[in-house]
C-alpha cells in the first residue's frame, strides 16, 4: 500500500468567525470556497480549494492556534502576495531561503502559521 497524495490540510479556527476565514483564504489567498457536505455543515468552519490545494478550517473550542505546525503553499508571485497580505493587516515574516526557494510566514486571522514559498528563477 502506498500513499498517493495529500488530500487536504485541516486547520482549526474559533467558533463563529467564518467571515474572517473567507476574507483571508478566499479574499487574500485566492482559494475558492467549497461547500461543506451537508452532514458537516452544522459543525461550522469552511473549506477552500484551488486545483490540488485543499484547506479545511474546522471549529475548535477551546481554540489554540498552530504556531509551529503549518501548511506551506507554493505561490507564483511571493512579493505581490506579501504586499497584498500586509496591506490587509497580515504582515509576513521573512525566513531563510531554502532549496532554491524564497519563503515567508504569515498568520491567518486566528494565529495559525502559514508558509508561502516561491521557487527562485
Amino acid at each position: 500500500m502506498t500513499i498517493l497524495a495529500l488530500d487536504h490540510v485541516q486547520l482549526a479556527m474559533p467558533p463563529g468567525r467564518e467571515a474572517e476565514a473567507r476574507a483571508f483564504y478566499a479574499g487574500l489567498l485566492d482559494l475558492a470556497e467549497r461547500e461543506k457536505p451537508e452532514p458537516l455543515r452544522a459543525r461550522g468552519g469552511c473549506w477552500f480549494e484551488r486545483g490540488a490545494v485543499a484547506v479545511h478550517l474546522g471549529v475548535e473550542d477551546p481554540f489554540t492556534p498552530a504556531r509551529k505546525a503549518h501548511p506551506a503553499f507554493r505561490v507564483d508571485d511571493l512579493s505581490a502576495l506579501a504586499a497584498r497580505l500586509a496591506a490587509a493587516g497580515h504582515p509576513t515574516r521573512a525566513d531563510i531561503p531554502l532549496d532554491g526557494c524564497d519563503r515567508v510566514f504569515v498568520d491567518d486571522p486566528f494565529g495559525n502559521r502559514i508558509e508561502l514559498v516561491q521557487a527562485r528563477s
